[in-house]
């Protein structure tokens, strides 16, 4: 089986809708793929009618997930939820103030970007994101268009969008103790997205993910491309120290990012754990 439990549609800041992602999936060759956009739900509908519509001996199990921005000791930071009960209130009322202020925080970066001489404008920023929660790869998207910077990759760094760069905001994120919590009690399974990232910014420590672990944290995304192999040793070594899972990704945007769809993947194992763990939703198709 090949398995990518984190890949996004336009539903936030991938390219893809969540009918086209499905369809990239399957030519792929995976056989599980988890849609886990920004702090939204709002591409499952999308995706599981994709699933049900696929050719009969077409196989492609669809997970339900997001990517939640918490925030810990000034350090940004991303959890995977998967299969949680998108209904379930407190769950969803976190999710809906974190959309909330991507609003505010885009435009407040918008207008930072201008003050330092980028000729970009928020209509234009609004444009890229379409109907999808405005985030920073779209503000970084306008930047290559106004030819600020080569790539969206090249937005991200301290002159531009990085965490703590000249034009970033703070936006409103979780407490990730809380975002952990929120998780279970919507019967869902949440794992620490892409913990090794040092090229996005500062890291939270062991300690930091110890503690997540002793509040029902249920594992690390250890293979990501953001991750060097001196990292993904140690991070495996932390997962056997505190029991948790350790998965495998993509991180997926479409032509956003120049990642694969399955190019990390994550051990059917652990994937079947992932599974029996969660009580709020239950995976789609297959």
């Amino acid at each position: 089986m090949r398995i990518d439990l984190h890949a996004h549609s336009n539903a936030s800041d991938g390219t893809d809708s969540p009918a086209e992602l499905v369809a990239a999936a399957v030519g792929a060759g995976l056989d599980v793929v988890a849609l886990t956009d920004h702090d939204t739900v709002a591409g499952h509908a999308e995706a599981a009618d994709a699933v049900h519509a696929l050719p009969t001996g077409t196989r492609l199990t669809l997970v339900p997930g997001a990517e939640l921005s918490c925030v810990v000791d000034g350090i940004s930071m991303h959890l995977l939820a998967y299969l949680f009960d998108p209904a379930e209130p407190d769950f969803a009322a976190e999710r809906e103030l974190v959309r909330t202020d991507r609003f505010r925080r885009g435009r407040a970066i918008v207008e930072r970007c201008r003050e330092l001489g980028a000729d970009i404008s928020w209509e234009q920023v609004q444009r890229i994101a379409g109907e999808g929660s405005v985030g920073r790869p779209h503000i970084a998207s306008a930047l290559v268009e106004a030819g600020v910077v080569a790539t969206v990759s090249d937005a991200f760094t301290a002159d531009w969008l990085a965490n703590g760069g000249r034009a970033d905001v703070r936006k409103h994120e979780t407490d990730p103790v809380t975002a952990v919590r929120l998780v279970r009690a919507a019967g869902g399974v949440p794992v620490f997205a892409h913990p090794g990232a040092v090229k996005r910014g500062r890291t939270v420590s062991d300690e930091v993910i110890a503690g997540l672990a002793a509040a029902g944290l249920a594992g690390l995304e250890v293979d990501h491309i953001d991750h060097d192999e001196p990292t993904r040793d140690h991070l495996r070594g932390l997962a056997v120290e505190l029991g948790l899972l350790t998965t495998g990704s993509s991180d997926y945007h479409g032509s956003r990012k120049t990642v694969r769809l399955g190019e990390f993947t994550t051990d059917p194992a652990v994937y079947e754990a992932i599974v029996e763990q969660a009580t709020g939703a239950k995976p789609i198709g297959g």
